[in-house]
């Protein structure tokens, strides 16, 4: 993806972000929001008040060595007034041993019910990014919890794990990664596919064979990779989560893939996957939908029964 042209201004004046749950990734993306000054105000909201107090007044003094200004405030939901993109990290402590995002899926959709409709009240006009495992999951929960519109509700998906897989191939293809088309979708976690039949580079295949599906499966493990190393992710997720920020600041209308809600997509509906989407200052502007080979239909359906799975373990009856 190429960088954003310098000097170039976002479309709207007054731009505010919000940033919910102030913990690891919350906070770097908070940093990654300053540094790339995607915004005019940024607001940092946190169940317990000191941390986003304190990345508040960190950021304030990291202000006379940026070239944008802004101004940084924090608060509880109702700081979010007026919000055009909130970004959703709140989460639960993972607990030892955590090896399943779906592990952290009772305790934060009962956080997402309780924090969404009070922020769906203070920033009705706002797009949702849901951060949060398990994504996809959580994603369907803002969704249906705020009532806004698909196109508005969108969460980081599988775009970090095809970032990933494309910086893999790249370095056995000697193509720089964003000259590569290799998507992984579906589900981020364990039914995740790599959309191989449609991977190409410069309009030429890239074959399909095991040392490709054995570089999927390192994407995959990438993530946790990290965690077992240093106890939590933080860098990669909010960078992915910046560039889908800079995506709707500046329009740039970006091919990536992002969990949305699945509607009459091959014969999936009703649950939210990652699929190939534009993304601009409207939020989703358009779902795209690459032809998949009659294997890889079955994996997405696969996916998504895996993900219907858990919304139901989660949604009171």
């Amino acid at each position: 993806m190429q960088a954003t042209p310098e000097g170039s201004k976002p479309k709207r004046k007054g731009l505010r972000i919000g940033i919910v749950g102030i913990g690891k990734v919350g906070s770097t993306l908070a940093y990654t929001v300053a540094l790339k000054g995607l915004c005019s105000e940024l607001v940092l909201v946190n169940r317990s008040p000191d941390a986003a107090l304190g990345d508040m007044y960190d950021l304030r003094h990291s202000m006379p060595f940026l070239q944008r200004q802004m101004k940084i405030t924090s608060g509880g939901i109702d700081a979010l007034e007026g919000a055009d993109i909130i970004a959703l990290c709140q989460s639960v402590p993972s607990k030892p041993g955590f090896a399943d995002r779906n592990s952290l899926a009772e305790d934060n959709a009962r956080m997402f019910r309780e924090q969404i409709p009070q922020i769906a009240r203070v920033a009705p006009d706002a797009i949702l990014l849901v951060l949060s495992n398990p994504v996809d999951v959580l994603t369907y929960l803002a969704l249906k919890e705020s009532g806004f519109p698909p196109e508005r509700v969108l969460g980081t998906g599988t775009f970090l794990d095809s970032a990933r897989f494309r910086s893999l191939l790249s370095d056995e293809l000697g193509i720089h990664p964003d000259d590569l088309r290799a998507y992984i979708l579906g589900e981020h976690g364990p039914t995740q596919f790599p959309l191989m039949s449609q991977a190409q580079a410069a309009g030429e295949p890239i074959e399909d064979n095991e040392a490709r599906q054995e570089l999927f499966r390192q994407a995959v493990a990438g993530g946790f990779k990290v965690y077992t190393s240093k106890g939590y992710t933080n860098y990669a997720v909010s960078l992915a989560a910046a560039t889908m920020i800079e995506c709707m600041v500046y329009d740039t209308r970006h091919t990536l893939p992002a969990s949305v809600l699945i509607d009459s997509y091959y014969g999936v509906d009703e649950v939210c996957l990652s699929v190939p989407v534009v993304l601009g200052r409207n939020g989703v502007e358009r779902i795209m939908h690459p032809r998949m080979t009659p294997e890889e239909q079955a994996l997405f359906r696969h996916s998504a029964e895996s993900v219907k799975k858990v919304i139901d373990l989660v949604t009171p009856e």
